[in-house]
């Protein structure tokens, strides 16, 4: 049963490629949902599929790509609302 995380993302995650590596990673692991910069610098995603691959996509984003410096990662339950694919919204 597919399940949603809204993640929020602070730190170094901004001018360090975070979101093409989270979309990477979220259609590695056959994820749907977007990820986009936030005007405070953070970055934040909605991600749907079963909850062990998220649990494996938000253990990424505690790491994200090499020269990113995650400070915290804030996960919240959603509503699923069937993401057609990933994607990165600018």
């Amino acid at each position: 049963m597919a399940k949603h995380f809204n993640i929020h993302v602070t730190g170094k995650v901004q001018g360090v490629w975070y979101r093409g590596s989270a979309e990477r990673k979220a259609r590695q692991l056959g994820l749907t949902g977007f990820v986009r910069n936030q005007p405070d610098g953070s970055v934040y995603a909605e991600a749907e599929g079963p909850e062990a691959l998220l649990s494996a996509f938000v253990e990424w984003c505690h790491r994200g790509p090499e020269l990113a410096r995650v400070d915290e990662v804030q996960v919240m339950e959603g509503e699923v609302l069937g993401f057609p694919d990933f994607s990165v919204q600018r």
